[in-house]
């Protein structure tokens, strides 16, 4: 992990009398505050620093630009869940091919995009309610600063009937989540049937009703 005055130094490439590179890039971040406030300041503020000339906010401003349409491709990128047939068409190639149980997250944003782009692996084989730890569940998720997740796993089996371990494991994470302040809204089992509109295709825990997924206190 490279700090963020050596990248700001890669940038100004040099320094000026009595101070180094190294200097201004430190000076920069302490006027500032944070790499964050920096990015927002503009090409009359970064060039009216003495120790910045116009080239130099110049070049700051269009790498501070750069960022920021990589990460807006990024975000545009992200498929959006906004259902349990959003999650089941996102999850079903990573499950489709297994014979033991899965269990994944799914870190979603304010928008409910995933993010990062791809549902988060977190156990493999005969789940119950004490094997699936809310700390592996939702660290990802705080990683992330993801506003909620949605949990799916696999019944190789082929009925995706929820069983008394999966509504207990459930009730659990939605009670950890709740510590955290992540909100899980659905937990989607996903099992094998032939048919791409069966109803059995996959079991919603929100849509059963078997499970409240809203907070008692709201």
């Amino acid at each position: 992990h490279v700090p963020d005055d050596v990248l700001l130094a890669v940038l100004l490439r040099t320094g000026m009398r009595g101070r180094n590179v190294l200097d201004l890039a430190r000076d920069l971040l302490r006027q500032h505050r944070s790499l964050a406030d920096l990015s927002r300041a503009s090409l009359t503020e970064l060039a009216s620093i003495k120790s910045i000339k116009r080239v130099k906010a110049l070049t700051l401003i269009a790498a501070f630009e750069l960022g920021r349409r990589v990460r807006d491709e990024q975000l545009r990128d992200r498929p959006a869940i906004r259902s349990p047939e959003d999650v089941d068409r996102t999850v079903r190639p990573h499950a489709e091919r297994e014979t033991v149980e899965v269990f994944w997250v799914l870190p979603l944003n304010k928008k409910n995009r995933l993010i990062p782009r791809h549902p988060i692996e977190i156990t493999r084989g005969i789940l119950d309610a004490s094997l699936v730890h809310p700390r592996e569940v939702f660290e990802p998720a705080i990683r992330a600063c993801s506003a909620a997740v949605i949990l799916c796993h696999n019944h190789p089996s082929g009925d995706p009937t929820p069983s008394a371990d999966d509504l207990a494991m459930t009730r659990r994470l939605i009670a950890a989540g709740r510590a955290v302040d992540i909100r899980v809204l659905d937990h989607v089992i996903l099992g094998r049937a032939a048919e791409a509109d069966s109803p059995r295709r996959y079991c919603s825990l929100r849509e059963s009703g078997l499970i409240s997924f809203e907070d008692p206190q709201e």
